[in-house]
Parts: structure tokens; sequence; C-alpha cells
């Protein structure tokens, strides 16, 4: 790696860090696309460095959360487990055959049709009037089902497994709309699951790339390169998190939501494989 490519990766570790610790996302949704841009398209490769980085994203963010006391521990700790299991259920999807090489492109296209999704759910809650953080505590401390957690917990771990990001990316909208929690305690609640499920995917992630293809220990270093700076950026995107209006870090949110949900579509659309027609009987004319 040249001086060049290794500055350009340092940086783009600061901002994932930055954007991640003050979104509760990890910042993989940041990572992967800028590696592919800059260093060129390798998925496999960036999923596994991200999973790891993922894990010192949000690690200096969670103690912020904590010091704040925005984590609302009983529906993190109901949430966990599943998240757990999911996201190793993930990895292994993530491997077969069908999802490699011009596959990714089906994963890329369901997760941006979630994240669209999600963006305008998120363009008209930011229209109306926040509830208060007392308000969505108390609803939080009775405590929706573990059904409806589950809900939250499973897509969470196997997107984060299937595409190697942290998973926040859901787990911020879904705690939200499904247990009625507030952005702030929902993006901590977020940064705590993905230490979880970080750890455990960049175990999994790694294992398979490393051990079962045998392939190189690139993804090790790449991440080595890109976390020094992205801990620095999460400490100081955690902080903001507790310090802006509550409409700017919901603004921030949802406009990551319209470029990263865009970038995948687009991605998707172009990268779909492209299968030859099935030619009809009688198409063929011999020649004479």
């Amino acid at each position: 790696m040249g001086l060049l490519e290794f500055v350009t990766v340092t940086l783009i570790g600061l901002s994932a860090g930055l954007v991640g610790g003050m979104l509760g996302i990890g910042g993989s949704i940041i990572m992967i696309p800028a590696l592919t841009e800059f260093l060129g398209p390798n998925q496999h490769l960036y999923q596994a460095a991200a999973m790891i980085v993922n894990f010192f994203v949000v690690v200096p963010a969670v103690i912020r959360h904590r010091r704040a006391g925005a984590i609302d521990l009983r529906s993190v700790m109901a949430m966990l487990p599943m998240a757990a299991v999911a996201v190793v259920i993930g990895v292994i999807v993530s491997e077969r055959s069908i999802f490699q090489n011009e596959g990714e492109a089906y994963l890329r296209a369901l997760f941006a049709a979630f994240v669209l999704t999600s963006a305008m759910i998120e363009l008209y809650r930011l229209r109306r009037s926040d509830s208060t953080n007392g308000a969505n505590k108390s609803n939080s401390t009775r405590g929706p089902s573990l059904m409806i957690k589950g809900v939250v917990a499973i897509p969470v771990g196997l997107v984060a497994g299937l595409l190697g990001v942290g998973g926040g990316i859901l787990a911020v909208p879904l705690q939200r709309r499904l247990l009625g929690l507030p952005i702030r305690t929902a993006i901590a609640n977020s940064a705590t699951i993905i230490i979880a499920t970080s750890f455990i995917g960049a175990i999994s992630k790694n294992y398979s790339l490393i051990v079962d293809r045998g392939s190189d220990y690139g993804s090790l270093m790449l991440a080595a390169t890109l976390a020094p700076l992205a801990i620095v950026g999460s400490w100081i995107g955690s902080h903001f998190t507790h310090r802006l209006p509550t409409r700017i870090v919901k603004t921030a949110f949802l406009a990551l939501l319209i470029i990263a949900g865009t970038r995948l579509a687009y991605k998707a659309a172009t990268e779909m494989p492209h299968r030859s027609p099935t030619p009809t009987y009688g198409s063929h004319v011999s020649p004479n």
C-alpha cells in the first residue's frame, strides 16, 4: 500500500468513525463503498475488515452513551442473544455460491430497498414532533414482547453477517418504530448491540476468508490501517449525539439513509447479473 492509499484509507476510517459514533451504525456503510471507490472492488475482503473496525468504532461510542445514561440495558440484553446467533447465520449464508461474485448485487438490491423505505419513514417522522425522552423510556421499561424484540434483533444480525455492516442502519429505525424508543436511545442501544455482532461476525467472516478460502491476512492489515482514526472519530461523533439538537441528529441519519440507499440501489442495478435470453424453438436457422 503506497503513501497516498495509506492516507486515503486512514481518512476513510476517520469518516466512518465520526458517522458511526454519532449515529450508532458501526461505519461499514461508509467504509465499504469508499474502499471500493478508491481501492477497487473486493467485497468480501472489505466486509471482513469492516467487521473488525466496527467493533473498535462502537466501543468508545458505547462508553459515552453509557455515561449519558442513554442505553436501555433491558432491551439490549433481550436482543443480544438473538442478534448474535443471526449474525453467524448471515455470515454462513453470505458464503454460499449464490451470493458470490455477481450474486452480491442481489444482496445490495434488497438492502437498498429496505434502506430507502426506512428513509421515507424517517422523513415522515421528521415532520412530526418527537416524544419526550421520559415518556419513551417509560414505555421501554414496561417493555415490548420478546417476539417484537426478536423482529428487531434477528434482521439486524442477519444483515450484519450478510453485508459486513454493523446493523445499526436497521437497528435504529426498527427500535424507533417497534419499540417506541427516542432516537438517542435507539442509537445508544444499536451501538451496544454492534459490540457483540461485530465481534462475532468478524471472527466468523475472517475465519471463512482466511482459513476456508486460504486467503492472506489482507483483511487484518486493512483493519489495522482503518481502526486508529476510526476510534478517534467515533469518540468525537458520539459526543455530538448528546450535544446536537435531536432534529439535527435525525436529519443526519435521514441523509445517510438516502445517500447509502441510493448508492446501493445504483450499484445493484448496474452490477445485476445479465443472462443471455434462452433461444426459442426454431429460432436457429442452419446454413444451407
